[in-house]
Parts: C-alpha cells; sequence; structure tokens
C-alpha cells in the first residue's frame, strides 16, 4: 500500500487553494473507508490485524487438578503457535486459572468478558465451571468450546455459545454400564461419586442402567476434599461387591481409594471415569492401581499416523503426552479456524465467531475423527474409549 514519494525537485508546486481542496477531498476519502483508512470493500481479516485478536483458556493450571490443566494449556499454546506460522496470523492467548473451582472461574470469566479482544475461549475444563460461567459467556455472545466437561445437560439449557469436542457422559455411563454387564458380568457394584456436578450425574446414570438389569448396587458419596476411605473400604470389604467405579474429578482420590483398598484386600475390580485418567492416579497409588479400568473421552493418538507430526512436535518440548492435550489442542483449532472464517466473512465480532464455530465442519483431526456439533453444541459420532492400568501405564483396553 505504501509507495516511495518522489524527489522534492520533480513535485510542481501547488497554489494554496488547490492544496487545501486536495486535503478536504483527501477527508471525505478517509472518512467513507473508516479510521483506519482501509478501503470500505477491503478483506474483513486485513483489517482486523491492526487490532489485537486473542483467544482464551480457561484450565486449572494450579491445584489438585493441574495434571488436568498443563497438558491443555502445552497443546493449546502449541496450536495457536503453529496456526500463526501457518496463516500468517497473530493470534494471541490469555491463560487463565480455575483452579478446577466455579467460583474461580466465574471471576476469570468476568475479566475475559472486559477484554474486547477476546473472541472465544477454550474450556473451562469441568463441567461444574461451564455451568457457572456459560450464561455470563452467552451474554456477552462469548463462545467457548471446552475440551473436557462431559456433563450432559450442559447442551440442553438452549445456550448457543456452548460446544464441546467430547463425548457426553450419558455416552460414558454407557460404555461403563456395557463393560459390567457383558465383559464382568458383574451381579454386584459399589457406586461413588465425589458429589460433584460430574460425579453425581455420571454415577447416576450408571446406577439407573445397572438397577435395569438387575444388578445389585450400593451408592456412596464422599467430598473431594476427603483423606481417608478406610472406613468406607471396610464395609466395602464386608460386602464383597465384584467392582468398584469411582467418579470423581480428583485423581489423588482415586489413588488413595486403590491403596486403602488394597491395603484391606479387597478383591474387587477398581474403575474410574475421565478425571482419573492422569499420572497421578498410577504415581500416587504405589502400584495399588495395577489392573484398574478408567474410561476416557478420547483416544490414544500417540499412534495414530496423521498425528504424528503434532505429536513429535510437542514431545520434542515437553515429553510424554498426557490424555487431556490433544481434545485441547483440537478444541483449539476449532477456535482458530471460526476466527478466520469470521474474518473473511466480515467485521470480527463474538458473535460472528460463535456462529463460525457453530458451522465447523473439519474432515479430520488431531483425535483421529471428524469434528461437526449438531444443534445443541455436541460433537457428532464420539465414542468413550476404556484404557486399563498396565506395567504402570495407561493400556487401550482389548
Amino acid at each position: 500500500m505504501n509507495r516511495t514519494p518522489e524527489p522534492m525537485s520533480r513535485r510542481p508546486e501547488l497554489p494554496f487553494h488547490w492544496t487545501l481542496v486536495l486535503l478536504l477531498a483527501l477527508s471525505v476519502v478517509l472518512a467513507a473507508c473508516g479510521a483506519s483508512g482501509a478501503p470500505s470493500n477491503a478483506p474483513a481479516a486485513e483489517a482486523d490485524q491492526e487490532r489485537p485478536i486473542k483467544i482464551a483458556l480457561m484450565a486449572p493450571l494450579t491445584g489438585g487438578a493441574a495434571a488436568v490443566g498443563e497438558p491443555q494449556l502445552n497443546f493449546v499454546r502449541l496450536a495457536v503457535e503453529q496456526f500463526n506460522a501457518e496463516h500468517g496470523t497473530n493470534i494471541e492467548l490469555v491463560e487463565g486459572d480455575t483452579e478446577l473451582d466455579p467460583a474461580k472461574a466465574t471471576t476469570l470469566a468476568q475479566r475475559l468478558l472486559a477484554d474486547e479482544a477476546i473472541y472465544a475461549v477454550i474450556g473451562p475444563a469441568g463441567s461444574q465451571e461451564v455451568a457457572a460461567v456459560a450464561p455470563l459467556l452467552a451474554a456477552a455472545d462469548l463462545a467457548l468450546v471446552s475440551p473436557s466437561a462431559t456433563k450432559p445437560d450442559l447442551t440442553e439449557q438452549g445456550l448457543p455459545n456452548v460446544f464441546r469436542v467430547v463425548p457426553r457422559d450419558d455416552v460414558q455411563s454407557a460404555t461403563v454400564a456395557q463393560f459390567l454387564l457383558q465383559r464382568l458380568a458383574a451381579t454386584r457394584v459399589w457406586l461413588i461419586d465425589d458429589q460433584s456436578s460430574y460425579g453425581v450425574g455420571l454415577v447416576d446414570a450408571i446406577e439407573a442402567q445397572l438397577r435395569a438389569a438387575g444388578v445389585a448396587v450400593v451408592r456412596e458419596s464422599v467430598g473431594q476434599d476427603e483423606t481417608d476411605f478406610s472406613a468406607l473400604v471396610t464395609r466395602m470389604r464386608a460386602d464383597q461387591p465384584d467392582a468398584v467405579f469411582l467418579g470423581t474429578q480428583v485423581a489423588s482420590q482415586g489413588a488413595l481409594l486403590a491403596r486403602q483398598m488394597q491395603e484391606q484386600r479387597v478383591q474387587a475390580l477398581l474403575l474410574g471415569g475421565d478425571g482419573l485418567m492422569t499420572e497421578d492416579f498410577i504415581a500416587n497409588a504405589g502400584g495399588a492401581t495395577e489392573g484398574a479400568y478408567v474410561s476416557f473421552f478420547a483416544p490414544d493418538v500417540t499412534n495414530l499416523p496423521s498425528a504424528q507430526p503434532v505429536i513429535e512436535a510437542y514431545t520434542s518440548r515437553h515429553g510424554a503426552v498426557g490424555p487431556f492435550g490433544p481434545p485441547a489442542y483440537t478444541a483449539a483449532m476449532v477456535v482458530l479456524e471460526a476466527i478466520l472464517r469470521a474474518s473473511a466473512e466480515g467485521p470480527l465480532t463474538r458473535a460472528a465467531v460463535r456462529d463460525a464455530i457453530a458451522q465447523t465442519n473439519q474432515a479430520e483431526s488431531l483425535l483421529g475423527i471428524p469434528i461437526a456439533f449438531d444443534t445443541k453444541g455436541d460433537i457428532q459420532n464420539a465414542s468413550f474409549f476404556l484404557y486399563q492400568v498396565q506395567g504402570g501405564a495407561f493400556v487401550p483396553a482389548r
């Protein structure tokens, strides 16, 4: 757009009144073009490059669930870096710590809302956090794409700004119940929730399916700050269930329960929901989780040929790939591509980005599946997977 001016010796002198006329004409042109001076029909993406474009991550970066948030953050950083390099954009990432606490997530959401340069949010991680902040963000047309919130009713409230790249807990509950009924042939099962909206909802759904199939169910509930399950395990040992399922978002609780079950020689098979799919569940149990099963909302992508370039870029910086990271990368790519499409179609607004996210239709993704949302904001055709702890690592169950 810039041109090198001609040497002063070649510029003809203009009378003052003609200079004034030209200045007035130029001011009219600039007013028509807008304050930036860009032509009114210039692509919106070019105009948007003149002001910051940001996305935000809401994740538990500290506290008991940091093992979830850290890989989410690292994978989102990688996604933004790779996207900017590929498309010549300069989209910025704002990082926010929720500690998996709905109150802290709400405070963070209010801060993000005040920054008009933020056009979408990746996260929050937990279902209870999404439930707390989604209405606030919806009022400002700010979309969220969660990489790990699975509570079914999050997308049943009619909010147009809630999306997720993982399946719902009604899919998870069916996967767990089918395993208990068909693979394990269980006749007596203990179900324990952590009193969170995630844990209670998931365990409720599993309980309903098991009871409908005639399985004897014992239901228990523990707080997320519980530090001793010995009395609970003593009663469990006397009852002799075939299996115990723990629905919690705090992996250290799963490790504690496994240790105390081992100490009291409880023979029941231990299973857990996706909240246990972290190294903390294994590392803090002293081997007691060996043989345990965990259900999770994403496949193991480390062996997918299509994922190798991203996996190699990640492992060269951060080491082993945590299971919560790839869905966060996928959510970030949904948001980033939506911003690019919205920019090309007109003025970039939060509502335009939200609508572009709703229209996502990616033929492939890091998760090895297409990414598209139904009218509620749920990902289409996604599955839960079962993993077993073998040799101190999560291995896809056969």
